[in-house]
């Protein structure tokens, strides 16, 4: 899947920001406490594309039910970001796949 984080922020009102000009550990804690379910992963791995970047591990907030990822968004001199997306289901299986046990 191609898929410019950026572009789709910018061209889409389909995704929900919860945190904004954060800090990557107040992000990743608002990740582990709003999140339906929490998986980690180590920073590097794609997702939508991208690579998410942070401090290890990273946690992906996972909504099976209505079909949404939740990410850390780091855009340089913003901040971090928690953006919660639309995603197909096999983006879902793709992020379980790398997700460390």
């Amino acid at each position: 899947m191609t898929f410019c984080l950026e572009t789709y922020l910018q061209q889409s009102g389909d995704y929900e920001i919860h945190m904004k000009r954060a800090g990557f550990r107040e992000c990743a804690a608002m990740i582990e406490k709003k999140a339906r379910r929490v998986v980690h992963i180590k920073p590097g791995e794609k997702i939508l594309g991208a690579r998410i970047i942070g401090i290890p591990p990273v946690p992906i907030g996972i909504d099976e039910e209505r079909s949404t990822v939740m990410i850390p968004y780091t855009k340089p001199c913003y901040g971090t970001a928690v953006v919660e997306l639309p995603v197909d289901p096999e983006e879902i299986e793709r992020i379980l796949e790398v997700a460390e046990p």
